[in-house]
């Protein structure tokens, strides 16, 4: 009886009561989930449940979820495998995503384009033409701020360095390299806008397409004061045009994307991401040939990424519509030595409009002149106010009327020189800049008011635009004044 009952305890477990047996076969079943792992995730699932019903009904219920599914073998971003080491695969799951600026790009994409400047080639007596482009021969400073191939110099034949002969090879030669963007097919052409400083000085000029293609383009016109030109090309390779948005609608924070060709071809068609900084920046534009601000630009602000090569490049807001020309970018530092980062500058669309649609009908831009020489009122000494131009003390800003055109409508209005204009239309002009600005937003034949001082009295004319700034001819010598 005894053995019997030894026997029977050696075959059941003491705890479980089970067959020793199967109480071991059991406990290796169960090893890859352990009972006491399965009822702590059932208290996490319960608590789970528990910050649902405190927090919410959406948010607890998908932590909920969450948590079932974990218990349920779902992975929590770390895949286990057993496959041998050296056998990793690309996953199967790819993202279907459509965004706002993926269409936008889509739509203009095909319509912007690389602008190549061809120059003739030139020939030096030391024969070192080939290390020309390393040294910079012939490169002006960059609108862009950089330097860089989308800005050009003059880029005439007779530029010489001052140790060496140079002379026209007759050959051509890549000069530099901007953007343009295609936004008019007529006729069998197409017609392209880009920067004035990216066609300078050209003796040629080649596009190259989106798919790569090379084509002639013909220069319709330029403006320099605005900083744009118009080019043609055959529009029997042209698939797509882009349209211009209304530039007053724009607000400062909305997302725009710069493209173009940064550095050259080689990138063409690069997209930048940024926003509207700013709706209506004025920066100030200079003569080359006296140095002297003689207008000011009111330009886009962007943060978009605008290096060289973008110049010419269009702006576009999410409709995929050109909100602007990109222009321009300040770089490098400061006077403070502040570094300077995404300030880029775009001109705005309607005014784009305005000149291109001048520039195919004239193949230029017509507008109004005084006749005059002038010099901002800052330049003159204190000195030369009192006893020269014997202005009031409490005059202090103002544009000095230097000397005359030939066939000047102002001298025949009545203005003397000396004068100093303060106004045109009620409008403060405190110098030649603002005066131009002033001046231009008038088309000939219109009628100003003129507001100035002959020395201590102040008078105030209307004068009638009946003449251009083609017509001028300068009989003043002096190289600080500017003609208007």
């Amino acid at each position: 009886m005894d053995n019997q009952n030894n026997d029977q305890e050696k075959k059941f477990d003491p705890i479980t009561g089970a067959p020793l047996s199967q109480s071991r076969q059991a406990l290796n079943a169960a090893a890859p989930q352990p009972k006491k792992r399965r009822s702590g995730l059932k208290s996490t699932a319960l608590v789970a449940v528990v910050a649902a019903l405190i927090g919410g009904g959406v948010g607890g219920g998908a932590a909920y979820y969450g948590f079932t599914k974990t218990a349920q073998g779902q992975d929590l971003g770390v895949t286990s495998t057993t496959q041998k080491a050296g056998t990793t695969q690309v996953s199967n799951v790819s993202v279907n995503e459509s965004s706002a600026s993926q269409t936008a790009f889509a739509k203009v994409e095909k319509a912007v384009v690389s602008v190549v400047n061809m120059q003739k080639a030139q020939s030096t007596s030391s024969g070192l033409d080939s290390f020309g482009d390393i040294f910079g021969n012939g490169w002006g400073s960059s609108s862009d701020g950089s330097g860089s191939s989308d800005s050009y110099g003059s880029g005439s034949s007779d530029d010489s360095d001052s140790n060496s002969s140079s002379s026209d090879s007759g050959s051509l030669e890549e000069y530099g390299e901007g953007s343009g963007v295609i936004y008019e097919k007529k006729d069998g052409k197409a017609y392209i806008v880009t920067n004035y400083h990216v066609v300078e000085g050209s003796d040629a000029l080649e596009v190259i397409m989106s798919d790569g293609s090379k084509v002639t383009a013909k220069l319709v016109g330029t403006d320099e004061d605005t900083d744009l030109a118009v080019l043609s090309i055959d529009g029997s390779k042209v698939t797509t045009v882009a349209s211009f948005g209304d530039s007053s609608k724009i607000a400062a924070g909305q997302t725009v994307l710069a493209i173009g060709s940064p550095l050259g071809s080689q990138y063409a068609t690069s997209v930048t991401q940024g926003i509207i900084s700013a709706t209506s920046r004025t920066v100030d534009t200079t003569d080359e040939t006296t140095g002297q601000t003689t207008g000011q630009a009111t330009v886009i602000q962007t943060d978009a990424a605008i290096n060289s090569g973008n110049s010419g490049g269009p702006l576009i807001n999410l409709s995929g519509q050109v909100i602007g020309i990109n222009s321009m970018k300040l770089s490098g530092t400061s006077n403070s030595n502040a570094t300077i980062e995404g300030m880029g500058f775009a001109i705005p669309s309607n005014e784009v409009v305005s000149i291109i649609n001048q520039l195919v009908a004239n193949g230029k831009v017509v507008r109004p002149a005084l006749g005059v020489t002038v010099r901002d009122l800052s330049s003159v000494t204190s000195d030369q106010q009192e006893s020269l131009l014997k202005l009031p003390s409490s005059i202090t800003a103002g544009v000095v009327v230097a000397g005359f055109t030939d066939t000047s409508i102002a001298k025949k209005a009545g203005l003397q020189q000396y004068d100093v204009i303060t106004a045109i239309d009620g409008t403060a002009v405190s110098s030649v800049a603002e005066l131009h600005t002033a001046l231009y937003k008038h088309s000939v034949g219109d009628t100003v008011k003129i507001t100035y001082y002959h020395q201590s009295t102040k008078k105030t004319i209307s004068l009638k635009l009946t003449q251009t700034t083609e017509q001028l001819s300068t009989s003043s010598t002096d190289s600080q004044s500017s003609s208007n």
